[in-house]
């Protein structure tokens, strides 16, 4: 995003567990994305991996084929990028 602040169209079931926060941080999990107005955890990052990210948001709505989402284009140039790594 290369941005401070994003929005995005938030809709689940489920949060992310704040008291496990410390816990997942400590063994590479950085959480990358937190809506500070109600200390939720939005977007997660794997530190030592080539390309990983969860998100609690919907990404597709934001997403259109000649226009796609940061997340779809990055996903895409990163596999580009490693693939016949494994």
């Amino acid at each position: 995003y290369k941005q401070t602040s994003i929005s995005e169209r938030h809709r689940h079931r489920f949060e992310f567990n704040n008291k496990f926060k410390d816990l997942l941080e400590k063994n590479g999990l950085k959480a990358t994305g937190i809506n500070k107005e109600r200390n939720l955890v939005e977007i997660v990052e794997l530190e030592k991996h080539p390309w990983y990210i969860a998100v609690q948001f919907h990404p597709e709505f934001k997403s259109k084929p000649l226009a796609p989402h940061p997340l779809f284009l990055n996903f895409i140039k990163a596999a580009l990028k490693h693939r016949g790594a494994h």
